[in-house]
């Protein structure tokens, strides 16, 4: 066959194509290059992702684009289609489409992966959602974990940290074989070193058999040297190995000698591999340590060196990554194994009066008729270890409390009362007693650091790695700002500090300067995790991509929205398009584009009103969103705001950063405790007010926050009940329909047809939660969990029901032509549609009484079968709304705590929410609210403002009150933005 070659191009056509090239960029001025790259940029940001067909959920065939590289905000009312058109269809196919790019193992889930119902998307990048979620339920998670603050400090201390000693305080330097020759060969000229080592005796070997053992290494030689160390050099003595006497019963003031020279060059290359190597000698046969004995002008000097790090009789460790690690058992305190907490006497339940003293037994497990024999035993010695029994608890110092808790010279403490008591716990009275003041308490070791105590011997500018976690990031970026380091440090630390300087500076934009490193993960609230993960995708500098955000302005005051602003701007500029659904107006008029979903919830949603600028949308919009911006419809404010004349009283509230605050919390009227974030609003109400009155009335309601006492009407409330956003149920297979208990009649509605009787199918059998009519290759789950390992997990549906959750012959039971799996499908709307249609039945006149609750407190969207993991935090608070106004509690007086309820509320639902809080309050109950929206700071009849900034700068009462008169406090950030809000609604 016949080769076929490629002929080659003249050289010559080469040298005229790279002239003719070089011609035309010649003809190229700086105007024209700018003309071309502004076209080249103009065709970049005219680039879009565009969405055709949607009809996932209540999407109605919708046709819509996103421009890329903008900040875009889709809003509309609850339930309209907003997380149905960024999360379930945007999100969901950026997913699927980063998969197709994976391993043969991950694209074999691919098939499986339910497929958005859209005719075609295009212009995607790789998606990333962040949620408002709990971050990470471990307790081993942190804030400086989640943010990877802590690894750099990790590295930071492990490269440059300084160890010192706490005994005498000095730095405690580890010598080199390196060091120690630059050093000698530094000194003056003529200088006679003799190079020494301790004599090792090793244990097993008599004197004479370990100098037997030096000469078979090839040592002669020991160095005698005098008691002072600083005598003459004729005094020092030379001595030979195989002379010694046999006699000799110790090698005190005696040393190996290795080598001895004399100065003379210092750029002497022999000179100074000799040195090295006789010094690397040294430190091996001494065990660490190594002498040089210098003479020099007739003057002896004596230098000690050590390649240990070794002071004061201790010894220190080498500082490394996993020495500053919690997460591993090398760094971890061995106590609580790196938790922070831990099982033991807890001092809230031990003393539960700090009002108290010691002779008022505020110690209450020194009460009853054996055990008060211990208070009897401190007081008698009380005077003599100077401990004043008078003194209320709150008022002792920390050596004071230390002496009642550990005991002294005479006196035993409490410590030494459980001492005794686990050594009686054979005798169940004991084993009761003690249990019964046992908690989850700081660990007092590593007090709640988690790391091993002597990793804080390793400083840096006089701090420990446990003091920096502990400072609000507010301090801690002053720390970093202020470090001082020589240059050598920082060669090193650069990188380091730059990657700490920036994730701090994103924390502090995103209004969390309160927060600390060592704050656990599972303690923040969705909004505070959520804009934790936004700093976090800032810190990463992505480029290319799609950012999903849902309402990253859940939790935070409006001072803080506008910070918030600039960082979202930020992750725009670096080149990402973000999307964010919103409700909030600041962030909605500060997007590039707005996209309005609507024109209502449910069935009646799923259209796009509009898609533009918000100039646009201010200008010509008609939908609601468009109406509530313009002022043209507005949240009314009541006529006139209820007096009350009974209250709670809690004082001398010093629960985190609330200093010594006494509040009032008036009752039967809605209370609305606000301020900026991290302010204490969360201390004062959740940490101190509901595990208080929990405890008084007989209920535990957690750990309880620091405070004096609690006074007022307050027995006059019956019950307290905390509406938080926590998920609702305890499993996934938990969902509205479980929750008001609607399920159960629902249940026995079925149970109650033809068939379900001839075949003995009871009310039991149409559950998921048991065994029997259930699926149970899903276990009534309706998906499979697959773990991905690399990403996040799959929830698959089930190959056996296909999502059904149960078995085939429980589908043949209907009621109207509808089985229990289709019930489960239907949206609130749907079924009080369907139900209303049949009102003879018992069951189901029940079932429309507990299902109305949820289309009253906006929810008329959610289906009733929807799983309790895909419902936000504000969906699952409003359901536990309904629960309360379904549950019929109007017989006992209830006092409801409910942390901001208005997350993922559209203007127009906030009146909902308004209605239904105002629904309980005429049954006689209590409403106490933590919130930043102004519109429903605007409703209160009573407002508590805290602040006037977060953390250290806040945890003051700056005002209690009406609205009306909040906005004259200078001091209050909330009252600044209330008046304007008055002022635009014409108050």
């Amino acid at each position: 066959m016949g080769r076929i070659t490629k002929e080659k191009e003249p050289k010559s056509n080469k040298v005229k194509k790279s002239a003719g090239l070089k011609k035309e960029l010649a003809l190229l001025d700086p105007k024209t290059m700018a003309s071309q790259e502004e076209t080249a940029s103009k065709v970049k940001s005219n680039r879009q992702i565009v969405l055709k067909g949607v009809k996932v959920n209540n999407l109605k065939n919708i046709n819509i684009s996103f421009p890329t590289n903008k900040l875009s905000v889709v809003t509309g009312l609850s339930g309209s289609g907003k997380s149905s058109l960024v999360f379930d269809t945007l999100y969901a196919e950026g997913q699927r489409r980063y998969v197709e790019s994976l391993s043969s193992y991950a694209r074999q889930f691919l098939g499986r992966m339910s497929k958005p119902e859209v005719d075609s998307i295009e212009g995607i990048a790789p998606a990333i959602a962040i949620e408002q979620k709990t971050i990470s339920r471990n307790p081993r998670s942190t804030v400086g974990t989640v943010t990877e603050i802590y690894e750099y400090i990790k590295l930071l201390y492990a490269r440059i940290g300084r160890i010192y000693s706490p005994i005498s305080g000095l730095e405690v330097k580890r010598h080199s074989v390196s060091n120690v020759s630059d050093f000698m060969v530094a000194l003056p000229q003529q200088t006679k070193v003799y190079i020494l080592a301790p004599l090792v005796k090793r244990q097993d070997l008599t004197i004479k058999e370990n100098l037997h053992l030096l000469i078979q290494k090839g040592f002669s030689r020991l160095y005698s040297v005098p008691e002072t160390k600083a005598s003459t050099p004729e005094e020092s003595e030379i001595l030979n190995i195989s002379t010694l006497p046999s006699t000799l019963k110790s090698f005190h003031g005696l040393y190996l000698l290795i080598d001895r020279l004399l100065i003379h060059q210092t750029n002497d290359k022999s000179l100074y591999s000799r040195v090295f190597d006789s010094i690397q000698t040294a430190f091996n046969e001494g065990d660490g340590k190594c002498y040089l004995e210098c003479i020099s002008e007739n003057k002896r000097r004596f230098f000690e060196f050590s390649n240990r790090l070794e002071m004061d009789g201790m010894s220190f460790v080498k500082p490394s990554l996993n020495f500053f690690s919690f997460n591993n058992p090398y760094g971890a305190c061995k106590a609580c194994e790196g938790l922070g907490n831990k099982l033991g006497v807890s001092e809230e339940l031990v003393i539960p009066n700090p009002n108290l003293s010691v002779f008022e037994e505020a110690v209450a497990c020194w009460k009853g008729e054996k055990m008060c024999e211990w208070k009897k035993d401190f007081i008698r010695y009380a005077e003599k270890e100077n401990f004043p029994i008078h003194r209320p608890y709150k008022d002792l110092t920390q050596e004071q409390k230390k002496l009642l808790w550990n005991g002294g010279k005479q006196a035993k403490g409490i410590y030494d009362c459980f001492k005794f008591m686990e050594e009686q716990s054979y005798k169940i009275q004991y084993r009761v007693l003690s249990s019964r003041y046992k908690g989850k308490t700081v660990c007092d070791q590593c007090h709640g650091t988690r790391l091993r105590p002597d990793a804080n011997y390793v400083k840096i500018n006089g701090k420990g790695l446990s003091d920096l976690v502990l400072l609000p990031i507010s301090e801690l970026v002053g720390f970093f700002e202020n470090l001082k380091l020589n240059a050598h440090e920082k060669a090193v630390a650069s990188r380091m500090l730059v990657e700490i300087k920036h994730r701090l500076g994103f924390l502090m934009n995103v209004g969390l300067p309160y927060l600390t490193l060592n704050r656990a993960s599972n303690t923040l609230s969705g909004g505070e995790a959520q804009r934790i993960q936004l700093a976090n995708s800032l810190g990463s500098a992505l480029v290319g991509s799609l950012y999903i955000l849902d309402e990253p302005s859940i939790g935070l005051h409006s001072k803080d929205t506008e910070h918030l602003i600039e960082v979202i701007k930020q992750l725009r500029d670096l080149g990402n398009t973000v999307i964010v659904v919103e409700h909030d107006e600041a962030i909605m008029l500060a997007a590039d584009h707005i996209v309005d979903i609507g024109p209502f919830a449910g069935q009646n949603g799923g259209e796009v009103v509009f898609e533009g600028s918000p100039e646009e949308l201010l200008k010509n919009g008609k939908s609601l969103t468009a109406k509530y911006l313009r002022e043209e419809l507005q949240i009314s404010i009541p006529t006139s705001r209820r007096a009350w004349k009974d209250y709670i009283q809690i004082s001398g509230v010093n629960q985190n950063n609330l200093k010594n605050v006494t509040v009032k919390f008036p009752l039967r009227v809605l209370t609305v405790v606000t301020g900026v974030s991290g302010s204490g609003k969360t201390s004062l109400v959740r940490h101190t007010l509901y595990p208080a009155l929990q405890k008084v009335l007989g209920s535990y309601g957690g750990e309880l926050g620091r405070f004096d006492k609690i006074e007022g009407n307050w027995r006059q409330i019956k019950a307290v009940e905390l509406v938080d956003q926590n998920p609702i149920g305890r499993s996934s297979r938990s969902n509205p329909a479980t929750y008001i208990k609607a399920f159960d009649d629902i249940r026995q509605l079925l149970a109650n047809q033809v068939l379900a009787k001839k075949r003995s199918y009871t009310p039991g059998y149409f559950s998921f939660n048991v065994e029997g009519g259930r699926c149970e290759a899903c276990q009534g789950e309706g998906t499979i969990k697959v773990e991905m390992q690399f990403m996040a997990d799959l929830f698959l549906e089930c190959d056996q029901c296909h999502g059904k959750r149960f078995k085939e012959e429980v589908l043949e039971i209907t009621y109207r032509g509808k089985n229990v799996a289709d019930i489960l499908e239907m949206t609130v709307e749907e079924a009080i549609a369907f139900f209303s249609e049949d009102r003879s039945n018992t069951c189901v006149i029940n079932i429309l009484e507990k299902i109305q609750t949820l289309q009253d407190v906006g929810l008329g969207y959610l289906h009733l079968g929807q799983s309790s993991n895909s419902l936000s935090g504000g969906e699952a608070q409003r359901i536990k709304l309904a629960y309360f106004l379904g549950k019929g509690v109007s017989e006992t007086s209830t006092l409801f705590i409910f942390d901001e309820p208005t997350t993922g509320l559209h203007f127009h639902d906030i009146n909902k929410l308004y209605q239904s809080l105002e629904a309980l309050i005429r049954k006689g109950h209590t409403i106490v609210v933590i919130e930043h929206h102004l519109d429903v700071i605007k409703l209160a009849d009573w407002i508590i403002d805290v602040g006037p900034e977060g953390g250290e700068g806040g945890g003051r009462i700056l005002f209690e009150g009406v609205p009306e008169d909040l906005v004259k406090v200078e001091e209050s950030q909330t009252g600044r933005f209330l008046k304007t809000k008055l002022q635009k609604n014409g108050n």
